[in-house]
């Protein structure tokens, strides 16, 4: 898809220095543009690279003010990044705007969908599901009987809805996602085999949630783990049976959450996190890279690291006097030695 300057200035609202019929077909950095780029100007640390920019077109900001000769077409905006991610985000819906129902997927008869979706090909759609409006349904796609899925929802390639699963609207579920795989459910039997638990509840999952590769979502023993609105979980994370996690909460990759533990609002989380099982997590709780939770967090908007986890500020000192440990080592042992020197002067 090529674009000129003067349609890219019209749609951000911007001004145009240069060549209004400019054509660009992809974007670059400032410092990789080429012919047909598009880039963008807004870290001042980068203001040399427009004067030798290959770019055809730069967004900058409307304070900016050149110091030489440019040969790149400007468009002036109020605040170049955020117009850059804005055109980055209309481009994408461009170029993914598929329609139709492919003839090599499998859809049942008594599947509802709208007719503005897309179903690749070699997905399968089960008994009694609902698609919404503008919904994208990748190839090799597979959603159980009776699950929903509400509209402007897209489902990349291989992504698997177990039956019964509830996804909202305009969700974004990455390559390989699992929703509703059984929970970890055994029980220890006196000869020492486990006895499996079936997992008849559900997962659901609300309006404005993105996943990432790879995640997987447990259904609930009874009941249903439930993610809320706006929550953002990255690749690999692993989340277990009838486990909560409030709305607008973030979770980096390579974290779990344990059964029956339920996150609050707004909560961070970083990579390779993990939450024992049956805790409450306040909202605004925030985890720093490989933190273990062992117990309840009670106090809302906290920032907590180290495993077993404890506040920010205590483990900074406690990490700065591991530092030293070799050292408070040797002390200990000198002291010791003395101790041991006074008792034998006394004897």
């Amino acid at each position: 898809m090529k674009f000129l300057a003067s349609q890219i200035a019209d749609l951000l609202g911007g001004k145009i220095e240069g060549n209004p019929n400019a054509e660009v077909y992809n974007v670059a950095k400032i410092e990789e543009g080429a012919p047909g780029m598009l880039s963008f100007l807004a870290n001042p640390k980068y203001t040399h690279y427009i004067y030798e920019t290959r770019s055809s077109v730069v967004l900058v900001n409307d304070s900016f003010e050149a110091k030489a000769p440019i040969s790149a077409t400007l468009i002036r905006v109020p605040d170049a990044y955020a117009s850059f991610a804005r055109l980055l985000g209309i481009y994408d819906q461009m170029s993914q705007d598929k329609k139709g129902v492919s003839s090599l997927a499998f859809v049942s008869d008594s599947a509802q969908y709208e007719d503005n979706i897309y179903i690749g090909a070699f997905a399968f759609i089960g008994e009694n599901v609902k698609i919404g409006n503008n919904v994208k349904i990748y190839p090799q796609v597979y959603v159980g009987d009776n699950s929903v899925i509400g509209e402007g929802t897209t489902l990349y390639p291989g992504v698997k809805l177990y039956r019964n699963t509830l996804i909202g609207k305009r969700c974004v579920l990455h390559a390989g996602v699992v929703i509703g795989g059984d929970g970890f459910g055994f029980a220890p039997q006196s000869d020492g085999h486990y006895e499996k638990i079936p997992q008849v509840g559900q997962v659901i999952i609300d309006d404005d949630v993105e996943i990432g590769a790879n995640t997987t979502v447990d259904r609930a023993t009874m009941g249903a783990t439930h993610i809320h609105k706006g929550v953002k979980l990255d690749n690999l994370v692993m989340v277990a049976h009838n486990v909560e996690i409030g709305e607008n909460t973030a979770m980096a990759a390579m974290s779990g959450v344990s059964g029956s533990t339920h996150i609050g609002r707004n909560c961070v989380v970083g990579g390779q996190v993990g939450f024992a099982g049956h805790l409450h997590i306040a909202d605004g709780s925030k985890f720093g890279a490989q933190s273990g939770i062992l117990g309840n967090i009670k106090t809302p908007e906290g920032s907590f690291m180290g495993s077993p986890t404890m506040p920010l500020q205590q483990y900074l000192r406690t990490s700065a006097h591991l530092r030293h440990l070799d050292e408070l080592v040797e002390q200990v042992e000198l002291l010791k030695k003395q101790v041991e020197d006074l008792k034998k002067e006394k004897r």
